[in-house]
């Protein structure tokens, strides 16, 4: 039987586990395959190279989505196709075109309404399970 830590990821996998755009890190990391300990090491002691591709980008899609509080998908819509860095990512929050300000609102629109289906649900699962308590 083989343990966890013998077992390798694709590069691939573990930069979207990073956080990072992997065509930004180095060719050694792109051409090997990752074991659970090297990625555990990675995530507990960043090299230079992973800490300086999270500080200062580029970034993937989803990271970038997130730092400008839109979803991947109004991302697209506002024609972001590619890893922005964080410099352009500030650039864009500082002066937000109008897809961003749109986006952002769309965003905060579908969260709200996602929790307030949340909160109606808890609703009705405690009155189904207060009778039952009684």
């Amino acid at each position: 039987m083989t343990s966890a830590n013998s077992q390798s990821m694709k590069p691939a996998t573990v930069a979207k586990k990073l956080g990072i755009y992997l065509p930004a890190t180095p060719q050694e990391f792109q051409d090997s395959e990752i074991s659970r300990a090297d990625f555990a090491e990675l995530q507990a002691n960043p090299p230079e190279w992973l800490a300086e591709l999270r500080r200062n980008g580029p970034h993937p899609r989803p990271v970038v989505a997130q730092k400008l509080n839109v979803s991947i998908s109004g991302l697209a819509r506002g024609g972001v196709e590619e890893a922005l860095t964080t410099a352009e990512i500030t650039a864009l929050l500082q002066a937000p075109p109008a897809w961003l300000v749109a986006e952002r609102s769309t965003h905060a629109a579908v969260r709200t309404e996602a929790q307030r289906v949340k909160d109606e649900a808890a609703k009705k699962d405690a009155k189904k399970a207060r009778p039952a308590a009684e």
